[in-house]
């Protein structure tokens, strides 16, 4: 059995340690090879990944979506309904395309009916989604499995990008440094498991920003690994305080978890001067997707779950350029099997070939999750991506922006900054903003001394008050208007 699960639980007590006893055991810890911290679920994955011919790789394909669909059909009551369709299980395609859509809201309200009935309670971990809609969701992941597998396709996603055994990864993930708490601690931590140089994500204004510069030249990182929302203020200070020994330094960026942004990565590649690469993951462990350097579309690991691409009749979308919501199907998690699972992510299809993976699924975007959109009076939704706001040479004074509305037609942008907002400059934002969305939406601009991060250290670009669902059907002419233009 693999020790990374065994030890799981301690790992509230090793973060918060003290630097010396995390050098001590991290160090240990990290000496022992791969196979005795991960176990035989993280060799397999491996080979997985290590299949190249799209021969082999739509075989294997096909036996995990067969198993998975068999396994949840035996022995999720969910799914015990749907039990005439085992004899179909020849084609398991067919088969999942007449089991229903699963939505979050039927996980939530009965979550027990989603979990396997074959397998024992000591071979289950149970985690939480992260709460970007203010109501985490109950998770079971298979013990020993799951997590195994994340750390191989984690490994090959560092392969992709470069990165060594030696190299120190700059880690902005939203993690909080328990020394930052005293005024003269340090800003930092180092986690020799990961070769993670934490820097806090709490403490990202300017004020603090020489000292990050001080930690850094010290460290001598070579890759980021980054929330968006996190790097984003570190490249702004770097553009107006180069620090060449630093982010020469940096090969490669690879951000996750956030909704990425052109501006952001436009930043990152004029400062840092190196490739950036995207990862699209859940923490229900049912997708995951990359990007290559030299191209930013995602590619859906086809071994890791199954991904659809449908509109909004639950019809598949086969038109390049066309939006549509990601489904997805986990496999390798017999505690908890999501099939058809809504992830109320909206991507759109890429007209260019999948030359990484033929066959299986690339999107040219991932437009967000469904509550990254403002409602206009008319009905229309329009994307946040879209609006570009942080383009706008009047708001370059901003150290931060959040969106929030709670009434159709009616946004509030609140700005974080130093000094008070012109009221020319408001007028400016929201004229421009308001031009955007058509005359859709009016908007009001206001200073605000901070905008509070989640539990997670994320920092949405807007927190939506509203059910987005209702107002889809108007949405999904808005964003292929959005694609045309």
């Amino acid at each position: 059995m693999p020790i990374e699960d065994r030890l799981y639980g301690l790992l509230k007590y090793y973060t918060p340690a003290p630097q010396w006893v995390k050098s001590a055991v991290g160090h240990a810890y990290s000496s022992l090879p791969a196979s005795w911290r991960y176990g035989q679920a993280y060799r397999t994955f491996s080979e997985e990944l290590a299949l190249n011919d799209s021969v082999s790789i739509r075989r294997r394909w096909r036996d995990k979506l067969q198993t998975t669909l068999e396994w949840a059909l035996h022995t999720v009551p969910a799914y015990q309904k749907h039990q005439n369709l085992i004899a179909n299980l020849d084609d398991p395609l067919e088969v999942l395309e007449r089991l229903p859509l699963l939505e979050k809201s039927a996980i939530k309200s009965e979550p027990s009916r989603f979990v396997s009935s074959a397998l024992a309670g000591k071979a289950q971990l149970t985690t939480f989604t992260g709460g970007s809609t203010s109501q985490p969701m109950q998770i079971h992941l298979e013990r020993f499995v799951s997590r195994s597998k994340d750390f191989a396709y984690n490994g090959a996603f560092d392969r992709i990008a470069g990165i060594g055994p030696s190299d120190v990864i700059l880690a902005l993930r939203g993690r909080s440094v328990a020394s930052a708490t005293k005024a003269t601690g340090e800003l930092w931590m180092f986690d020799p498991i990961k070769r993670y140089f934490h820097l806090s994500s709490d403490h990202l204004e300017p004020v603090y920003m020489p000292r990050y510069i001080d930690a850094l030249r010290r460290w001598k990182p070579t890759f980021v690994h980054a929330f968006p929302s996190a790097i984003y203020p570190l490249a702004r200070w770097l553009a107006d305080h180069p620090a060449p020994e630093v982010t020469q330094r940096i090969r490669a960026i690879q951000l996750f978890s956030e909704n990425v942004y052109d501006y952001q990565v436009d930043l990152l590649e004029r400062v840092f001067r190196c490739p950036v690469l995207l990862d699209y993951g859940l923490s229900e462990r049912t997708a995951k997707a990359v990007s290559r350097p030299r191209d930013k579309r995602y590619f859906f690991w086809p071994l890791y779950g199954h991904v659809e691409l449908i509109d909004l009749a639950g019809q598949p979308v086969k038109e390049p350029g066309r939006t549509g919501e990601l489904v997805t199907t986990a496999f390798d998690n017999r505690a908890m099997p999501l099939i058809r699972y809504r992830t109320g992510d909206l991507a759109t299809l890429s007209g260019k070939p999948n030359e990484i993976f033929p066959g299986f699924l690339a999107v040219d975007r991932i437009e967000g999750r469904l509550q990254e959109f403002i409602v206009c009076r008319d009905s229309r939704l329009v994307s946040i991506t879209t609006i570009g706001v942080a383009h706008l040479d009047a708001l370059a004074f901003a150290k931060y922006m959040q969106f929030e509305q709670r009434t159709p037609g009616q946004v509030v942008l609140k700005v974080v900054s130093d000094t008070e907002l012109d009221r020319r400059v408001v007028s400016r934002v929201e004229e421009a903003i308001e031009q955007k969305m058509q005359g859709g939406c009016s908007v009001h601009v206001v200073r605000v001394d901070a905008i509070q991060r989640t539990p997670r250290g994320k920092l949405p670009l807007i927190v939506q008050h509203i059910d987005i669902r209702r107002f889809l059907g108007s949405a999904d002419i808005c964003l292929h208007q959005e694609a045309a233009a």
